[in-house]
């Protein structure tokens, strides 16, 4: 038996848990457990922080949601019946035993998506059997409607491993393969199939052009999602939603045979520990309850822009966010658009990137400047559209999603028929998007303002103390400026006329120029 991980905990707090561990230890999987049962597992090394006291694990913030009350805590090596450490604990404040379950009571625990639901190994086989009823009546319908589903990712993981579900897992998934091999003629195909099964009663969630979920209710209440998810054959590669693009042969996959799930059978693919590595690699018969996808960037890229497009920390992030009526009504005009507007020339035209609310558009064509926004919340503007639409004003709303390079060339075509010079202004993007959003923020601005115009932005380059800046991350300035360089742009001449007062510390405000 393999020596056991040494762990020190240092501290067990409201934030996380934080440790030490020697330096040459080799990181080791480790569950969390409240008063016995295990509620997580986390990479002693992998999913942690180093700082001055040793390692720090933060709470997933759908569990810190629920910590108030007291409990065992104990860390132990996964699957291993000796803790490594355990202590009293109290989060919060209530003095009642923490108890982490739904309103029906039934024991919640992370999945490997940090999300807080209830888990399959907490399940009894009565309470399994309506999931399984309901996989073997969408077999049986997506056979119906043309395909060859089978059970794939972490169902075909248990069935192979284990014969049974996963017992950290939280749903279970079909795939099938297309006989098309072209994207389009396999989204229009998904979405055949989609009017095939709601037409069966079933509903049905679209995750993208290529993946969708089945809502199945078991008999306790439980809603549990059926993921069905679509692939196809081209060139000798497999494209599989929603991580997998690999080298394969059809005599892999057909004639598909059969796997042994919780006493049942199920079609698989003819060989299915080959799609088992394609999907987590040549240790999938390790259990991992914290595995984590490692898809490359290509992938990543290849299956969003053909199927769901790419839409970073939209649905996390920004649309809860504006889904709360104090951000979705904000109506403050920003310091950033004041000064571009001071700057710059009567007749020259605004083009907010990331306008949010919009309500900075909206003050620009109140002071007679023609305006344009745009923003991949659509919702997030539409007061301010319907206003100005009301009030004749010169202010015009776009979609556009700076991670999406389609939706880049549309919005930037769209804004290219502007006549006349312009001037972008780009509050909290840089530091909001990911490299490909700031790539293509660049891109934009090289061409609106070629010859002279300028792009106003304001970032943050530390954490914001306060901790208001939700959804951002600090900017390398630095290396943001040598990027905007390879893109034709440079650091405007200081305007002492016009100058702003220096923001606070955790903020920065630039002006880049296209000369």
């Amino acid at each position: 038996m393999p020596d056991l991980p040494t762990i020190s905990v240092v501290s067990a707090d409201d934030d996380g848990i934080t440790f030490a561990t020697p330096d040459d230890q080799a990181d080791v999987l480790l569950d969390v457990r409240f008063d016995g049962r295990r509620i997580g597992s986390f990479w002693a090394l992998r999913d942690t922080r180093s700082g001055p006291d040793g390692r720090t694990w933060r709470w997933p913030r759908t569990l810190a949601q629920v910590l108030d009350g007291r409990t065992t805590l104990s860390l132990a090596a996964h699957g291993a019946d000796e803790s490594l450490w355990s202590s009293d604990v109290r989060f919060g404040t209530s003095d009642t035993r923490l108890d982490v379950v739904d309103p029906r009571g039934n024991p919640l625990a992370l999945d490997k998506d940090l999300r807080l639901v209830q888990l399959l190994g907490s399940r009894s086989p009565e309470q399994l059997a309506p999931l399984l009823d309901s996989m073997t009546e969408v077999v049986a319908a997506l056979r119906r409607a043309g395909v060859e589903p089978f059970v794939a990712y972490g169902t075909l993981l248990g069935a192979v491993r284990e014969g049974t579900f996963i017992g950290h897992d939280s749903d279970a998934d079909l795939g099938y393969v297309s006989r098309l091999d072209h994207p389009v003629d396999v989204m229009l195909e998904s979405f055949e199939l989609q009017r095939r099964l709601t037409a069966e009663g079933y509903t049905v969630t679209r995750y993208s052009g290529a993946a969708m979920k089945v809502a199945v209710r078991e008999s306790d209440g439980t809603v549990r999602g059926l993921d069905v998810f679509a692939g196809f054959l081209r060139a000798g590669r497999l494209h599989l939603m929603g991580e997998v693009e690999t080298a394969w042969r059809p005599e892999w996959l057909w004639p598909l045979g059969e796997v042994e799930l919780a006493g049942r059978r199920f079609p698989a693919p003819a060989e299915p520990e080959r799609l088992l590595e394609a999907m987590y690699g040549g240790h999938w018969r390790v259990p991992d309850p914290a595995f984590k996808f490692e898809t490359s960037q290509a992938t990543r890229r290849r299956l969003g822009g053909w199927f769901r497009g790419n839409r970073f920390k939209r649905e996390s992030v920004w649309v809860p966010h504006y889904g709360q009526p104090r951000a979705r009504t904000r109506t403050e005009v920003g310091d950033v658009v004041r000064w571009a507007h001071a700057r710059e020339p009567a007749g020259t035209t605004l083009v907010d990137a990331g306008c949010g609310t919009g309500a900075d558009v909206v003050w620009a064509a109140e002071q007679g400047r023609t305006a344009y926004g745009f923003d991949y919340v659509p919702k997030a503007f539409g007061p301010s559209a319907t206003r100005s639409t009301k009030l004749g004003l010169p202010a015009t709303f776009l979609f556009g999603n700076l991670t999406e390079l389609r939706s880049v060339a549309a919005t930037t075509a769209a804004l290219r028929t502007v006549r006349g010079p312009t001037v972008m202004t780009a509050v909290h993007v840089a530091d909001a998007t990911n490299a490909t959003g700031r790539t293509n923020l660049l891109r934009m601005a090289r061409t609106l303002l070629v010859g002279g115009g300028r792009l106003y932005l304001q970032v943050l380059v530390a954490r914001d103390p306060a901790g208001r800046r939700t959804g951002l991350r600090p900017l390398d300035l630095d290396a943001f400026v040598a990027e905007a360089a390879r893109h034709g742009g440079r650091p405007a001449p200081p305007d002492p006329d016009h100058d702003l007062p220096d923001p606070p510390a955790h903020l920065r405000r630039l002006v880049l120029q296209w000369t």
